[in-house]
């Protein structure tokens, strides 16, 4: 959007010089017919710029001769300082757009960003950080993007101009500092690059150990070193994109319903909740009466899972109970389980 701002501001900068340039030779011209004999080029050129500019040292061009010459003068300040007004208002709009507002924003985003805590950092905004940034943004999820390609950052900006984001190296460990990445949740290292998607993953867990780290692998050979240098995930999208050709071919309407959930406008995803320590040992019902909002599935716990557990089952801490939940359903879970929601 900003570079869609300063095309228009240039183009009206364009506009307004060439129409102030045929101000001056109408001015000119006019100004010469008016004082002839007496007036020169020269004479008139300067009488035109003196009354756009509002100098006003004198008349140097006689009008007194001829009875159009007042009036004529009355036309060319009207029309000569209201276009230099619009220039010079242009031109200002055009460097606030280009210097001062971006170093603004750039202030605002390290702001907002010191303050996240929870929120998920996607390294690389291709084809699938994209798809990734917009499933986070779906889900009502706080994130921050970081690409050091800046054509293919602007033009994600374009269509997301109020994301948060670094024009940086994602394997630089000062612009995962700048992310967040000691507060964050988790990190996607999701670039078009295996090498660089381990670099990132190493220097993620260098600086906090506990953000969880899903790496993107063109070659599903370079698994285990992945795991090495720490990822918890690995996602190959070659593996990935054959089993769902499988699926939809022997599965055609699980993979029909998936896809109606995830692109339905309420925003709703089989999503995950952990019993957080502070509740003891509680029966589902009591926990989680039954809502609209959003419907318990499963729990996991012990290593086992349990299938629509009934509601006199028992959890505990640590549980991890996964359901189906619009953004608000999931807030509304959190908020029951006393889980503090990201900002």
């Amino acid at each position: 959007m900003t570079k869609v701002l300063q095309g228009s501001h240039f183009t009206g900068l364009l506009y307004g010089a060439g129409l102030l340039m045929l101000i001056q030779l109408a001015g000119t011209v006019g100004y010469h017919f008016i004082g002839r004999p007496n007036a020169t080029w020269i004479d008139s050129f300067y009488m035109t710029f003196i009354t756009i500019a509002t100098i006003g040292f004198g008349e140097t061009v006689d009008l007194t001769h001829h009875p159009m010459g007042r009036l004529f003068t009355v036309f060319i300040a009207v029309i000569g300082i209201g276009t230099l007004s619009y220039l010079f208002s242009t031109l200002v709009a055009l460097l606030v757009d280009s210097d001062l507002n971006e170093g603004l924003r750039k202030n605002r985003m390290e702001k907002i960003i010191s303050r996240l805590s929870g929120h998920y950092i996607v390294c690389g905004i291709g084809r699938v950080g994209s798809n990734v940034a917009h499933e986070l943004a779906k889900t009502g999820r706080p994130f921050v993007v970081i690409e050091s390609n800046r054509v293919v950052l602007d033009a994600w900006l374009e269509h997301h101009p109020h994301a948060l984001y670094l024009h940086e190296d994602a394997a630089d460990d000062n612009a995962l500092h700048q992310a967040g990445v000691a507060a964050a949740a988790g990190v996607f290292a999701v670039t078009g690059d295996d090498g660089h998607n381990l670099m990132i993953a190493l220097s993620v867990k260098l600086l906090n150990l506990k953000a969880r780290v899903v790496v993107r692998l063109h070659d599903i050979r370079n698994e285990k070193k992945a795991r090495r240098a720490g990822a918890d995930e690995i996602v190959s999208p070659d593996f990935t994109g054959g089993m769902r050709i499988a699926s939809v071919m022997v599965r055609p309407h699980v993979v029909n319903f998936m896809d109606k959930m995830l692109h339905s406008d309420e925003g709703l995803r089989v999503e995950e909740v952990t019993i957080p320590e502070s509740i003891p040992v509680a029966k589902v019902g009591e926990l989680l009466p039954r809502s609209k909002n959003y419907l318990l599935m499963a729990a996991h716990e012990n290593g086992q899972w349990v299938f629509n557990p009934a509601d006199d089952h028992a959890v505990r801490a640590g549980s991890v109970l996964v359901l189906m939940a619009s953004p608000g359903g999931r807030g509304e879970v959190e908020k029951l389980l006393g889980i503090a929601s990201p900002p």
